[in-house]
């Protein structure tokens, strides 16, 4: 089990979701291991190969007064004219509710979560993603060659990010939750965590050279 209060109170979280074997699918699971292997991450930043529990995280993050001040989601995701092994960073808005596989990061309530994130807090959500070669119907792990190419890129991205100065954007109050979201015996669940927040717009997506 994951545990969050050592998690939630890093500067930037950068998760690796999806399942290693189902193909492409390990990406985000290939990328996190990289890093944490060739690179001397700084003490406020935490890599972590999250496989299938990325809500559980979240639902912990949505309700944990400690959050971070980023979170860096890394994931394989078919986009409509992608190449495989090509790596974009999309904004929440775009991860579409028909999930590639059971697994992963593209299904809800797991969408609705990050949103209610990006809106209601000050955490800044990026999401980068590899456009993978088409994912197995049965247990097959390995990456396909231009998705494994592309983990060295990927990894030097998310350093960019993590060395990117960023303004903390302030507002007022906690996370707007949806409580249909959240699992009545989640341990954190509390009348007293919920206060309302404003919401803003997203951006457009764009593809990472």
């Amino acid at each position: 089990m994951i545990a969050a209060s050592s998690l939630l109170h890093h500067r930037c979280l950068v998760l690796g979701c999806g399942n290693p074997l189902f193909g492409d699918d390990g990406f985000g699971a290939q990328v996190i291991d990289h890093l944490n292997s060739h690179f001397a991450l700084p003490a406020d930043v935490a890599c972590l190969d999250i496989g299938t529990a990325i809500r559980d995280l979240l639902f912990d993050m949505i309700l944990s007064h400690d959050r971070p001040e980023q979170l860096i989601i890394v994931d394989a995701m078919d986009l409509e004219g992608g190449v495989p092994g090509q790596i974009y960073e999309i904004d929440v808005d775009r991860i579409h509710p028909a999930k590639i596989c059971d697994f992963s990061l593209h299904q809800f309530p797991t969408t609705n979560m990050l949103k209610e994130i990006q809106e209601g807090t000050d955490v800044a959500v990026r999401i980068l993603v590899v456009h993978p070669a088409p994912l197995p119907d049965e247990v097959r792990p390995g990456l396909s060659a231009p998705v494994a190419d592309a983990v060295a890129g990927m990894c030097r991205r998310i350093l960019e990010i993590i060395a990117e100065p960023f303004p903390r954007p302030k507002r007022p109050g906690n996370v707007k939750i949806d409580r249909s979201l959240i699992p009545m015996t989640h341990p954190l669940v509390n009348e007293h965590a919920v206060k309302s927040a404003p919401t803003s717009g997203l951006g457009s997506g764009a593809g990472i050279d």
